[in-house]
């Protein structure tokens, strides 16, 4: 049986964890000699808050190069490799602009998953959009190697009018 860990967006606490199964460490930034203990939370948490930049070169640099996008909602589209994410990144944060995730809550399962619980904020040709998801990340060496989406479509629809429902 494995147990969630899960860390709120809202909380300013951080979760302690087993380093030997749960962080990589990687050289600090600034000029002490003290490592930086980096989680598969932070690197998701990263990843994530890389989308506000709309830059797809920051995007999949947190990405393997076999890395797996799978989308589970009617209207995703997914792929394999980082090459084909890179060369369908533009489109999408073109559709999107001003595209975020907020994450309501993240944490990691057994192994190298995390799960986190987002919004995904944007405007969708002028319309403002907040649609809800969760999303399961396979996290190996400090890179996501598999990113499986679960967001909601017809709030999507809805939104956007293309239902003829109003939200």
């Amino acid at each position: 049986a494995s147990s969630v860990e899960v860390q709120s967006s809202r909380s300013q606490g951080e979760m302690s964890s087993s380093p030997a199964s749960t962080s990589l460490i990687r050289p600090q930034s600034g000029g002490d000699t003290v490592a930086e203990v980096e989680t598969r939370v932070d690197v998701v948490r990263r990843y994530l808050d890389a989308f506000a930049s709309a830059d797809p070169d920051a995007i999949v640099a947190f990405v393997t190069d076999d890395f797996v996008n799978e989308h589970l909602s009617e209207l995703g589209s997914g792929c394999t490799g980082r090459p084909e994410y890179r060369r369908r990144l533009p489109g999408f944060l073109s559709t999107f602009a001003r595209a975020r995730y907020v994450v309501d809550a993240i944490g990691e399962l057994g192994g190298a998953e995390v799960v986190t619980r987002y919004r995904f904020e944007a405007e969708y040709e002028g319309t403002p959009i907040d649609i809800p998801g969760v999303m399961w990340f396979e996290v190996r060496n400090g890179l996501i190697a598999r990113r499986t989406d679960l967001w909601d479509s017809l709030t999507f629809l809805r939104q956007t009018g293309r239902t003829g429902q109003a939200d």
